[in-house]
């Protein structure tokens, strides 16, 4: 029989193990809790296993790093960068001195690659900090880096806080001390490179620890750029101001150190549109300097601005030259092709679109048609005439000629690219234009085209305006309901006052802007006078503009630069890619409205070119600029004629200039368009213009009103005669009397009075005798229309002078001059 099976809960005995103590029975008390035991730890096991099931990570969280992978990678970031701060300290040394030391010039060249200038010889002396007085030291720490003497080499925040500024469209910033700065000059470059950036922070460490704060101080008033090619603050002293710096004044100090900042657009005396910019930033260092407590308030409130003097540019840069190589720097600054430091620093080979020969063209021009006839020894006004132009390649976008003044060393603010001037009524196009493009209506419901009748008359109160607007016309004239193309042809004021409420004058900003005028051009304020052109634009802004409507609305930004070379290698140009601005409608539709101008209104002074032409004249506010701005199929030149007093830079008026009356932009402007034009375009066949007009634009237009609805033009003082014997009325001899003053409505019947006296004859050539007294109303005017008496009696040489009579006056040419019609040289006129 075999053995019994143990008892539950025995552990069986083994027979084999010696001395081992048999086993006892289990305690149920004890297996009990055992059990109970056990039971709890597999709830606790499964509980555990369920948790872990319901944090498994699915869908998008598997890709994101735990907290875990996080905190370590930080901690391997942080002792990689730690590791190369380290190696970065030990391996870069500081190096010796840039070639900014000993900089080279700038060649300019032609398009043709013949030579335009060089830009001159580095200016460069250094001072130790012992003669720079201590105001002048503290000026520039107000301007560039107050906290100098107490700071590290380098300000992580500052850099870190530029670069978020630089990439949220804030404004581009440096972030970088003093100390950075100096390094930057002297040991490195201009370049906008990380590797640069890298070199700069380590060099400015070790130099902070190896050299004094005034050593670093000293370098950096050595090596910093003040403009007019001085490096160095003795040599930026004798620059602005012809003298040594130890003479230099407090406030003399705080414009140098204003200079730093935007050395070339903050030299108040060859940019004068800067002067605001510039006296603000060197308010900022005047302020800043009573912050830190370098100036007491007593003599900030007791400081005036230091005005520099003149230039006095390099010999090598006389006549057009250094009128072009400043152009040409400020484009290439400008659209951040170079840095002004790093363009300063030479060596570049600079070939611009400059066309050598459309050049010499221009400068002929105006010296033909202006220059050689001013005589300021006999008559003080020809002191004040200044003339500038610009001609651009509207297909292209290319600057192929400049005229910035009569000689750059002695007129040095470049005309062609200064902004204080009013462009007067060479803006009323972008009004029409506007119209079109957005296809607006007048106040009535009827659409905007070339035939929609205004109202002209003088000082008529312009409707649907927030700002009360009663503009005057040229001569006071009032023409009653005219179409908007006669309105364009005479630039009657009323009309496009009211044609730019009817637009919106957002609108009308938007479309200039989209022509190419820049948004950021002074006094460019919406408003129903922005349409008599309040807003000051260059000449060349206006040549941008022009150039888009020239090319059916196409816009391509101009560029004086076609390229740039260095130790054989080449820089970069910004994309220039043409988009359409506005509709080929919108702009062929106002060209159309501009070849009549020249045909038939304020412009028929550049018939003389031989091509046809569309363009508009203008004249601002109490004549101080007149402007002739026109172009053809493949050419788009601006003129301009400004007065300025030489000695105080102030804006004159142009009364009496030449020995005229009055001076407008269809007068002199337009016969230097016109000779410029003939020889830029010499040896090419005259192209017409090929338009796709606004339906209905080219419809008949209808006869101008009577002469008994049209007042006399002017009441104003009586002309004086030219030096060669012609009147002043007679700017224009091409279509006066023949196609207005004698022929359509001037010759025998109403010469004298509506257009033979309106006109010419009695605008500039006789407004008093000429115009109504004799030769427009009394004799020229009622008895003979200007045949018997008015032409050659008295309307002639006796009154009216001999344009404004005999040639002009009469039957001949009616003194339709440029200026010659309604809205011509007057506030706002033509």
């Amino acid at each position: 029989m075999s053995d019994q099976s143990p008892p539950p809960a025995w552990t069986p005995r083994d027979p084999d193990t010696p001395g081992r103590r048999a086993p006892q029975p289990a305690d149920p008390r004890q297996q009990k809790r055992q059990a109970e035991q056990q039971a709890k730890q597999q709830a606790k096991q499964q509980a555990k296993q369920a948790g872990k099931q319901g944090r498994k990570r699915t869908g998008r969280r598997r890709i994101l790093p735990t907290w875990r992978m996080v905190l370590g990678a930080a901690l391997l970031l942080a002792l990689l960068l730690g590791g190369a701060l380290i190696a970065g300290y030990l391996l870069v040394a500081i190096p010796p001195a840039n070639a900014a030391a000993t900089a080279q010039s700038n060649v300019y060249l032609y398009a043709d690659g013949s030579p335009i200038a060089r830009d001159g010889e580095v200016n460069r002396q250094n001072v130790a900090l012992s003669q720079v007085p201590r105001t002048v030291q503290e000026a520039v720490l107000a301007a560039e880096d107050r906290d100098f003497h107490s700071e590290r080499a380098v300000d992580p925040k500052a850099m870190l806080r530029a670069a978020w500024n630089t990439v949220t469209g804030k404004g581009k910033q440096s972030g970088s001390t003093i100390t950075q700065q100096y390094v930057k000059n002297y040991y490195l470059g201009q370049e906008q490179t990380i590797n640069r950036k890298v070199k700069e922070f380590f060099i400015a460490v070790k130099l902070g620890r190896e050299k004094s704060k005034n050593y670093i101080l000293e370098g950096y008033l050595n090596t910093s750029y003040f403009g007019r090619n001085a490096y160095g603050v003795q040599a930026a002293a004798q620059a602005y101001y012809g003298k040594d710096v130890g003479r230099l004044t407090t406030t003399e100090g705080a414009y140098l150190a204003t200079l730093l900042n935007s050395p070339s657009a903050f030299d108040v005396v060859t940019h004068p549109q800067s002067r605001p910019r510039a006296l603000a930033r060197w308010n900022y260092v005047l302020d800043g300097m009573v912050k830190k407590q370098w100036m007491t308030p007593a003599e900030r409130a007791a400081a005036t601005f230091p005005e520099p003097q003149n230039l006095r540019p390099a010999a090598g840069l006389s006549g057009q030259r250094g009128y072009l190589v400043e152009a040409v720097k400020d484009h290439i600054t400008g659209n951040r092709i170079l840095d002004e430091h790093t363009l300063a620093e030479g060596g570049y080979r600079i070939t611009t679109t400059i066309d050598k020969r459309r050049q010499t063209a221009f400068t002929d021009a105006v010296d033909d048609k202006l220059t050689s006839r001013l005589n300021p020894a006999t008559r003080k006004a020809d002191r004040l005439v200044r003339a500038g132009g610009a001609s651009i390649d509207p297909a292209t976008g290319k600057v192929v000629a400049l005229y910035g003044g009569i000689d750059y060393t002695k007129q040095y603010v470049n005309n062609a690219t200064r902004h204080d001037y009013q462009v007067a009524s060479t803006f009323k196009p972008f009004v029409f234009a506007s119209a079109v493009e957005n296809g607006s209506r007048t106040q009535d419901g009827r659409r905007i085209t070339p035939n929609t009748l205004y109202n002209g008359d003088n000082r008529r109160p312009v409707v649907g305006s927030r700002i009360p607007y009663s503009p005057e016309n040229e001569g006071q004239d009032s023409y009653g309901d005219i179409t908007v193309r006669t309105a364009t042809d005479l630039s009657v004021n009323a009309v496009f006052a009211q044609m730019v409420v009817d637009v919106g004058t957002t609108k009308v900003k938007d479309t200039a802007i989209a022509l190419g005028i820049p948004a950021n051009t002074p006094n460019f304020d919406p408003g129903p006078a922005m349409a008599l052109g309040t807003m000051q634009a260059s000449v060349l802004d206006m040549a941008q503009a022009y150039a888009t409507l020239a090319d059916h609305g196409r816009y391509t930004p101009y560029t004086l630069v076609e390229k740039i070379t260095k130790s054989g290698d080449t820089v970069g140009l910004p994309q220039r890619n043409p988009r359409q601005a506005i509709s080929r409608e919108a702009a062929d539709t106002t060209t159309s409205m501009l070849v009549s101008v020249v045909d038939n209104g304020t412009g028929t002074a550049a018939l003389a070119a031989g091509h046809p032409a569309a363009g508009k004249t203008g004249t601002g506010e109490l004549d101080r600029s007149a402007w002739f701005a026109a172009y053809t199929p493949d050419l788009v030149t601006v003129v301009a004629m400004m007065g300025q007093d030489p000695d105080t830079g102030t804006l004159q008026s142009l009364y009496g200039a030449l020995g005229e009356a009055r001076i407008g932009g269809g007068g002199y402007p337009a016969r230097i368009w016109a000779a410029y034009t003939k020889t830029a375009l010499e040896g090419s066949d005259p192209l017409d213009f090929d338009l796709e007009i606004q339906p209905g634009a080219d419809q008949p237009l209808p006869l101008p009103p009577p002469p008994s609805t049209r007042p006399p033009r002017f009441t104003g003082r009586p002309p004086s005669p030219a030096p060669d014997g012609t009147a002043t009325g007679g700017q224009s001899p091409t279509n006066g009397g023949t196609d207005t003053g004698g022929q359509t409505n001037g010759g025998p019947a109403n010469g004298g009075q509506t257009q033979g006296g309106q006109g010419n004859g009695g605008q500039t050539g006789g407004r008093t005798d000429g115009g109504q007294t004799t030769g427009g109303e009394t004799d020229g005017g009622r008895t003979d229309g200007g045949r018997v008496d008015g032409g050659q009696t008295q309307g002639g040489p006796t009154q009216g002078g001999t344009q404004g009579g005999t040639t002009q006056g009469g039957t001949t040419q009616g003194g339709t001059t440029t200026e010659g019609l309604p809205g011509s040289g007057g506030t706002w006129g033509q």
